[in-house]
């Protein structure tokens, strides 16, 4: 039985997370679980598993949990530098991060330098610390397992072959619920336009990043780190029926793909029961009732955030960190309210531009960073207003 601690339990990955596990039976223990604010789903989750030690980020939250598990027995973390020590455990077999945004980078980083392997979901650990992570994933031997649906396509595709093979990654995006819409309309999205994704079921942040597609700039930047290519081997391609998940073309230009339903559980399991597909009881792929596949090149006037990850990623350095941070930020005040949906690859263009650029910066200096992003992001006056 493999010990298993999931940051992030109570969002859509963590959740999805346990019903695997729950579906693998005794193949794994929960040791130790974390949320942010929604402590009564925490509190539910832990009498259920009886894990080791929990984590709750919001104090008012920790106290109801606190609470409720005063006789458990349960070890229980808090704030967010609770989360961090939780998360340098080295009695574990894995660590699965479904963190949200820029808060998952150091829990990674923790859990590689502890000699835990980690299925990643938070893709933005690498967007923001790619450098710093390989280079202590190189000294502790341990494995990053994606579990971002792309990224487990591609790695699966990958299974067996030499990278010396590879001619080019090609990452799929169903291209989120504006791909046909007008681009003079634009300035009349609103946050519940954007969140009506037509295909996946996702966490607020990420349904938004999938309507700018800044998470298709975002993958670019991971697959960099994960697969060891440059950019100009990484291409996307719209394929609005989200089936098949992305594929691997060769030097022979023979290409192989990685199909299945949207369904969030399938990579997640792929990533817990590594080399092996274990026996699955949810929905089975069906072509026939799907009748066809499409493709189509992405419309970069219309989704301005692929061209700005691209162009982190060539100008390497601290840029991806910003990128992913001022992201973010807008993202959280585009969901306010606060501004428009055209505002936010201005904002992050105009972030990357004026920071401090650093080649090679340390953990300190991301941290800082992020800080001066958020405070550019919220005090940052749009043209379009």
């Amino acid at each position: 039985m493999k010990k298993i601690s999931i940051l992030g339990s109570t969002g859509s990955i963590g959740v999805n997370a346990l019903e695997v596990i729950d579906h693998l039976g005794d193949a794994f223990s929960v040791t130790a679980l974390s949320a942010n604010k929604n402590g009564e789903q925490l509190v539910e989750q832990a009498k259920k598993y009886h894990p080791e030690s929990i984590s709750i980020i919001d104090e008012d939250s920790a106290q109801y949990v606190q609470s409720e598990l005063k006789n458990s027995g349960i070890k229980i973390f808090t704030g967010r530098n609770g989360l961090l020590e939780m998360a340098c455990r080295s009695d574990l077999d894995i660590m699965l991060n479904g963190l949200v945004g820029s808060s998952g980078m150091e829990p990674t980083l923790n859990a590689v330098k502890a000699g835990v392997d980690v299925a990643l979901s938070n893709k933005e650990s690498l967007v923001m610390a790619g450098d710093i992570i390989e280079r202590e994933k190189k000294k502790s031997g341990v494995h990053i397992f994606p579990v971002d649906s792309e990224h487990s396509a591609i790695w699966q595709c990958l299974t067996g072959e030499t990278m010396d093979d590879v001619e080019r990654i090609i990452l799929t995006g169903s291209g989120g619920p504006f791909r046909a819409r007008p681009i003079d309309t634009f300035k009349d999205i609103t946050p519940e336009d954007a969140l009506n994704h037509p295909n996946w079921d996702m966490g607020n942040k990420i349904t938004i990043d999938s309507a700018t597609m800044m998470n298709k700039g975002l993958e670019v930047i991971e697959a960099r780190w994960l697969f060891g290519v440059e950019s100009d081997k990484i291409d996307i391609v719209i394929h609005p029926q989200s089936i098949i998940h992305s594929m691997v073309e060769f030097k022979d230009k023979s290409v192989k793909a990685q199909l299945g339903v949207p369904d969030m559980k399938i990579p997640i399991q792929v990533a817990l029961t590594y080399p092996r597909h274990a026996l699955a009881t949810w929905e089975s792929l069906d072509l026939i009732k799907i009748g066809s596949l499409t493709f189509e090149a992405p419309d970069l006037n219309r989704f301005p955030c692929i061209n700005l990850a691209y162009q982190a990623l060539k100008q390497g350095g601290t840029t991806s960190a910003v990128l992913n941070v001022a992201n973010e930020q807008s993202v959280y005040r585009f969901l306010d309210g606060n501004i428009g949906f055209m505002e936010i690859p201005e904002i992050i263009e105009k972030a990357c531009e004026v920071h401090e650029w650093n080649n090679h910066p340390s953990l300190d200096e991301l941290v800082h960073l992020e800080k001066w992003v958020t405070d550019f992001v919220q005090t940052f006056k749009s043209k379009y207003v």
